[in-house]
C-alpha cells in the first residue's frame, strides 16, 4: 500500500496535496482575517460571518484589489463581471 503526504491548514484544517498550496491557503487565509478585523473595526453595523465572508472575498481576489489600489481601478471590472471579462478575451484572442 502506498503512502500519500498531504497537508493540513492550521487554521480550517482543509486538506492539500502539497505543502505549497497548504502554504498558500494558510496565508490567504490570514489576509482574509486582517481584512475582516479592519472591516468590523472601521465600519459599525458590520457582523462577525459578514466581514469574514468579504475579508475572505478580498484575500482571494488580492492582486485585481492591488492594482486598483495602484490605480488600475479597471481591475475591479475583473471581480465584479468576471465573465465580460473573460469574453472579451476570448473575443480579443480570437481577432
Amino acid at each position: 500500500m502506498a503512502v500519500v503526504a498531504k497537508w493540513m491548514c492550521d487554521r480550517d484544517n482543509t486538506m492539500f496535496d502539497s505543502k505549497k498550496e497548504a502554504d498558500a491557503y494558510d496565508k490567504m487565509l490570514e489576509l482574509a482575517e486582517q481584512f475582516s478585523a479592519l472591516l468590523q473595526a472601521k465600519i459599525s453595523g458590520v457582523d462577525e460571518q459578514q466581514a469574514e465572508e468579504f475579508g475572505i472575498f478580498l484575500a482571494r481576489n488580492k492582486d485585481q484589489v492591488i492594482k486598483a489600489c495602484k490605480g488600475d481601478a479597471a481591475a475591479l471590472d475583473q471581480i465584479l463581471n468576471p465573465v465580460a471579462v473573460d469574453n472579451v478575451t476570448a473575443l480579443a484572442a480570437q481577432s
